[in-house]
C-alpha cells in the first residue's frame, strides 16, 4: 500500500461517491493507521460501468478500475437487497431499481406493490455485500457478507440509509434505520469491512 511521500500516513482510496458508504466505511476503519482517500481527490475520474450480474464481478470491476486509474490502493464493495418472492430484485441493480433518478420512497412504494401482487408482503430477504481491495490490477483480498431478514409492511425509522427503513431485522424487532448504533455489529458492510480491517492489520499494510 502506497505511503504518502514525507509522511507516515498510509493511503487507502475508497472507491464510491455514496455519502452514507462513506460514513458507515470510516467508522469502520476508525483507529488504523490509514488515511482513507476519497473520490473527492479525483473529481475528473469517470465511475466506471456496473455492466456484471454479480455483486462480486462488480466489486473486483471497480477496485481493479480506480486502482489502475489512480495508482493507489483501492477498496471497492457491491452490495444491495435481494427478495426472496422477487427472484433475488432488485440485486445488483438496487441503486438503480425504479430508474436513476427514482427516489428511495418511490423504490420502496415500488417493491410493497410487487410484492402485494404476488400475495408476498414480509418476504425473506437480505443485504449482500461484496468487498474487494486491489492494487492496480491485482486483487489483494475480498470478501462477501450477508444480513437476512424480512421486508416490513411499511418503511419504518429514519437512521440509516437506502433500503434500511424497509428491512427488518428479527433479532432487534425493527428495522436497520430504527437499530441506531446496533447496524454497524450486524450489516453486510460492517460484516465485511471488519473483515477488511483484520485483514489490514494482518498484513500491516
Amino acid at each position: 500500500m502506497a505511503t504518502q511521500r514525507g509522511t507516515q500516513n498510509t493511503q487507502l482510496l475508497v472507491g464510491t461517491t455514496n455519502r452514507g458508504k462513506l460514513r458507515e466505511i470510516q467508522s469502520l476503519l476508525a483507529g488504523l493507521s490509514i488515511e482513507l482517500v476519497t473520490l473527492d481527490a479525483w473529481r475528473g475520474l469517470a465511475a466506471p460501468e456496473e455492466t456484471d450480474r454479480t455483486f462480486e464481478g462488480n466489486a473486483r470491476s471497480k477496485a481493479r478500475y480506480y486502482a489502475a486509474a489512480t495508482g493507489m490502493v483501492t477498496v471497492a464493495e457491491d452490495s444491495g437487497l435481494e427478495i426472496d418472492a422477487l427472484g433475488g430484485a432488485p440485486g445488483v441493480e438496487s441503486a438503480r431499481y425504479g430508474g436513476p433518478d427514482a427516489s428511495y420512497p418511490k423504490k420502496f412504494t415500488l417493491i410493497h406493490e410487487a410484492l402485494r401482487e404476488r400475495g408476498a408482503i414480509g418476504s425473506p430477504a437480505r443485504f449482500v455485500c461484496a468487498l474487494v481491495l486491489a492494487s492496480r490490477d491485482r486483487i489483494l483480498f475480498e470478501t462477501r457478507a450477508s444480513v437476512e431478514g424480512y421486508i416490513a409492511s411499511a418503511p419504518k425509522g429514519d437512521g440509516g440509509f437506502g433500503y434500511d427503513p424497509i428491512f427488518f431485522y428479527p433479532p432487534f424487532g425493527c428495522t436497520l434505520a430504527e437499530a441506531g448504533d446496533r447496524k454497524s455489529a450486524v450489516s453486510h458492510r460492517g460484516q465485511a469491512f471488519r473483515a477488511l480491517r483484520a485483514f489490514l492489520l494482518a498484513e500491516k499494510l
